[in-house]
């Protein structure tokens, strides 16, 4: 099949899984067009059945903000005319599906039929969809999607929850690129980071406040006022400001490293003892799920479709949203103990095996197929 992925291609969560999902269909020999304003962080080097495809934007003397919903669509027509697509697989509502939807409608008019994915993925519906403005066009691309799915039952229910649609949504889990077995990291590596006696948390995020990042914080002192610990904060946002300053205030700067955004995280997280994931919402929580993939325990809030990863007393623990005293405590009882910690971590791994990278491709290609046939 001959498919173009519409992504954001930053480092969030959807960007990193319409990537990968993108070149593992390019292994199996279909023909990859990645379409977005710039390459995607997680495409790398050159692969066999990939290309990449620039939208590229300029200013338009009229508006304040260029048109890039008018200017994507229109490169989506050139895209599936010049190489011949199957079909189109958007990932987010907007401006995705209605970019789609307008090229589908330019190509019908010239004999061509293009249908489109469309793949939830989170902040589409939980944030913008709950914007009353947008609700008119989210449900409107909803409906005229040929297909649409949705990365948790979660996600779904939401869907149903704040758009009038009646379309069928089929949840397809997010998945880990990687399935390597968990080994010790290199001693060298994470003596750079704490001493042996000490324990390594991490937190990954975008930084924004929905990730409620100084409970990151919060929790990390708690824990550490238990157990000498380090705390890795990957990533960058609105919200880095408050947390270097809540840092300073809770004296904590000679325990914390901020080390800004970092592409591959894999190596980083295996250093990692435990994950915090405080969330006030996720769809799905992929980053928890990644460092399950390397033997991370998580400590997690329990909303949206984060119960449907982190299985609570056996990969990590739930905690409700804010409740950073329970989430310490969760966390001591990890870290206290090393054969605790160690189950901890081959549960962990052995629940991220269940959102293996083939099983899922598997299911995109049958709604690809049911499309195309």
């Amino acid at each position: 099949m001959k498919i173009g992925i519409v992504l954001y291609p930053t480092f969030g969560g959807s960007g990193v899984v319409a990537t990968e999902l993108g070149k593992s269909l390019a292994s199996k020999g279909h023909e990859i067009h990645f379409i977005t304003y710039s390459q995607p962080v997680r495409l790398g080097a050159f692969r066999v059945n990939i290309a990449y495809h620039e939208v590229s934007v300029s200013d338009y003397p009229l508006f304040e903000h260029s048109p890039y919903e008018t200017v994507l669509a229109s490169k989506m027509v050139d895209v599936v005319k010049r190489e011949k697509l199957d079909l189109l697989h958007v990932h987010y509502a907007i401006p995705h599906a209605s970019a789609a939807y307008m090229a589908k409608m330019i190509l019908n008019r010239q004999g061509i039929d293009i249908p489109f994915v469309t793949t939830l993925h989170g902040t589409d519906i939980t944030l913008v969809g709950k914007d009353a403005s947008f609700e008119p066009v989210i449900t409107f691309c909803l409906n005229e999607s040929d297909a649409v799915t949705a990365v948790s039952k979660s996600l779904r229910e939401d869907t149903y929850s704040h758009f009038s649609t009646q379309r069928h949504i089929e949840v397809i889990p997010n998945f880990i690129p990687y399935q390597a077995d968990y080994t010790l990291p290199e001693p060298n590596v994470r003596k750079k980071y704490a001493r042996s006696d000490e324990r390594i948390l991490c937190h990954i995020s975008n930084f924004r406040r929905v990730k409620r990042v100084e409970d990151v914080l919060r929790v990390f002192k708690k824990v550490n006022d238990k157990i000498p610990s380090k705390l890795l904060l990957v990533g960058d946002g609105p919200e880095r400001y408050k947390l270097e300053e809540l840092c300073a205030e809770l004296h904590l700067c000679d325990r914390v490293r901020f080390l800004g955004k970092i592409s591959d995280t894999l190596e980083m997280l295996k250093i990692a003892d435990l994950f915090l994931l405080p969330s006030e919402t996720e769809s799905f929580g992929l980053v928890a799920l990644e460092a399950m993939a390397v033997g991370v325990p998580v400590v997690s809030s329990n909303t949206g479709g984060i119960p449907e990863v982190n299985v609570h007393g056996v990969s990590g623990y739930l905690s409700n949203v804010g409740d950073v005293d329970d989430m310490a405590l969760n966390g001591i009882k990890i870290l206290k103990n090393q054969d605790v910690l160690n189950q901890f971590r081959k549960n962990a791994q052995e629940r991220a095996r269940q959102f293996e990278l083939d099983s899922i491709v598997t299911k995109y290609e049958a709604v690809y197929k049911s499309l195309i046939n």
